[in-house]
């Protein structure tokens, strides 16, 4: 019946991969629907797929979606029609699997990424005190992605013995045969290698043999993976092993000759997935309204005198603190920096619910993703320079529909003697790109405790842009902040000019605007913390008030506050950016925002080339 719906959805379709999809139908038929008569080795509630008391099922081989689409079609979740409309545009059945199908948690299809998504469902459900399982379904060709490979050994350092990986070793790729092609002996060595359990299936199209292995789950006592030699395009002959069959479907003819092999299809077939056994508890509390979760600072005004310092990473870690005080939801996951992020202020009092990832910056946002879909409110951080490498999986994570948060620190030219390999000069540019993204690049410590506040308490993917270096205090705690909000910090009927900036270079405009004000040129200086979405109603009412703009950043030219200010403003404007424009290299951070002239002196300049 599987293999029956595999190939006349696709061929229906006219695309997909449909010998992707059958070698591993024995895998997962078993899986799904051969479990022992007391329940199957699967469980899951149809009818609330995403509750905490059910398994997992992570397809990261996620080209093989018509294979999980028949699976649910012999459950009953789906009709023969709604199967014939596989890749059609109002179907939720997409050529790779994402949340618009329901029993889908996870956007996958970009390879690599679904062991680590599975590996954060596994620590969900410990972290829920449930029984259920993560099962993932896997690729050989995958496995030459390098973030499998830091999924293997934090799933092994954390003892998941509630996280199954099935290997899917048909032996052909896209373009030919794989590396190691049918050498199971290897893969399991490698596996091994990283300390997890492993179990050879000879033969992945013998139902007792691959029976048996799953058999074997229930007494895991760490990770497992199910290594399975199969064969691609199984049960056709015609197909059976053959090259240049990937991602293409049967023609009618192709079809019907197909379907002559299999035999005859009873088409009311139907299986039977086990119900989960225990369907309740587990979960994570709710939380409280936060009350007066800021420190102390006796109430003040705006300071205009010498005042406290402290840079904006380490209000983070106070403010992640103070939040997981209300939210039992609230995890952290760091990529080994967590004294430089100060998230380790977290680790500190809520040890259960912080999670080491190591230098795994590609893992560690998957992960996340697979946190948020156990309902959990992640919080990711490491130096923003070293987010960048992960951008695919960043980029995945909105397809997946989850709830995270980025919090990129020692962004800049302002981080000094560490040197460029360090500096975060594309991360606004890579979180604007993400289709529904918020960026919050905070100026000082209290905003940075309102603004991960904010944060934590909507829904989406959000991203915190963090200093390395002290900066004052220029907010009360009473201040309100606002997605899509600004502040209008200095300002008179006599201003020429609006300087627009954010983070650290704000302090910047703040001295440019007292030495200008000594020299009798008045400018009007703007916070834009929130630089997506960001407040184009403020720009453009400074910009008809003032004509001339200047935006200071600390930044690349492109796809940074700049551009982001421009787009708001469009034409009209004397418009002068000021922003890193020359490879930095070590140097002092006083040095280098004056070499890439974003410091108050470049500033001052200007203003006054505006004035004149």
């Amino acid at each position: 019946m599987v293999r029956y719906d595999i190939l006349t959805s696709t061929t229906a379709a006219w695309s997909g991969h449909p010998t992707s999809s059958l070698s591993a139908v024995e895998l997962v038929v078993t899986l799904f629907f051969g479990g022992p008569p007391d329940g199957g080795f699967f469980h899951q509630d149809l009818e609330n797929p995403h509750e905490w008391y059910n398994d997992r099922f992570v397809l990261s081989k996620g080209h093989a979606s018509p294979l999980l689409y028949s699976l649910y079609q012999v459950a009953g979740a789906l009709t023969h029609e709604e199967l014939m409309k596989l890749r059609t545009f109002n179907s939720p059945l997409e050529g790779h699997p994402t949340p618009n199908f329901k029993y889908a948690d996870a956007a996958t299809g970009s390879l690599g990424q679904g062991l680590s998504v599975g590996l954060g469902m596994a620590l969900g459900i410990r972290l829920r005190k449930q029984k259920s399982k993560v099962f993932v379904l896997l690729g050989d060709s995958e496995f030459s992605e390098g973030q499998i490979y830091e999924a293997l050994q934090l799933a092994s350092h954390h003892k998941l013995n509630n996280l199954v990986g099935i290997l899917d070793v048909n032996r052909l790729g896209q373009r030919g045969e794989t590396m190691l092609g049918w050498d199971i002996e290897i893969y399991q060595k490698r596996v091994s290698a990283f300390g997890w359990e492993t179990i050879i299936v000879k033969d992945g199209h013998n139902l007792e043999e691959v029976y048996k292995a799953f058999g074997e789950t229930a007494q895991q006592i760490k990770p497992l993976m199910i290594i399975a030699k199969t064969i691609k395009g199984k049960g056709v002959s015609f197909l059976e092993n053959q090259e240049g069959w990937h991602g293409k479907a049967l023609s009618k003819e192709q079809l019907d000759k197909a379907l002559e092999e299999l035999g005859e299809v009873d088409l009311n077939l139907k299986g039977t997935i086990a119900k989960p056994i225990s369907m309740g508890g587990g979960g994570g509390g709710t939380r409280q309204r936060a009350g007066g979760i800021l420190p102390s600072t006796g109430g003040r005004k705006p300071p205009t005198g010498p005042v406290e310092k402290i840079s904006t990473r380490e209000a983070y870690g106070n403010a992640i603190k103070l939040v997981g005080q209300t939210d039992p939801n609230l995890v952290i996951l760091d990529a080994e920096v967590s004294n430089s992020t100060f998230s380790e202020t977290f680790a500190k009092e809520f040890p259960d619910r912080y999670f080491e990832m190591f230098i795994a910056e590609q893992n560690m946002i998957s992960v996340a993703v697979g946190l948020a879909k156990l309902g959990f409110t992640p919080f990711a951080s490491t130096f923003a320079a070293f987010l960048s490498r992960a951008h695919d999986q960043i980029r995945m994570a909105q397809y997946s529909q989850v709830n995270i948060k980025l919090v990129g620190s020692h962004v800049g030219v302002s981080i000094g003697k560490d040197g460029p390999s360090q500096m975060g000069l594309e991360d606004l540019a890579i979180m604007r790109s993400i289709l529904e993204s918020k960026i919050f690049y905070p100026s000082d410590a209290s905003s940075t405790i309102k603004l991960t506040q904010l944060a934590s308490e909507e829904k989406g993917i959000f991203y915190i842009r963090t200093a390395r270096e002290k900066t004052p205090v220029i907010y009360s705690e009473t201040e309100e902040f606002h997605i899509g909000g600004s502040k209008v910090l200095r300002q008179s009927d006599q201003d020429i000019v609006t300087v627009f900036s954010c983070g650290i270079t704000l302090h910047e405009a703040l001295k440019a605007y007292d030495q200008l004000k000594k020299d009798g040129t008045s400018a009007a200086i703007v916070d834009l913390y929130s630089v997506k979405p960001i407040d184009s109603e403020t720009i453009k009412k400074m910009l008809q008030k003032t004509k001339n703009i200047i935006v200071v950043e600390d930044h690349y030219p492109a796809g940074g506050l700049g551009e982001a200010v421009l787009s708001a403003i469009g034409d009209g404007a004397n418009f002068i950016h000021l922003c890193v424009r020359k490879l930095p290299h070590s140097a002092t951070p006083e040095e280098l925002l004056a070499y890439e002239e974003i410091d108050a002196e470049a500033i001052i300049k200007a203003v006054k080339k505006l004035a004149s």
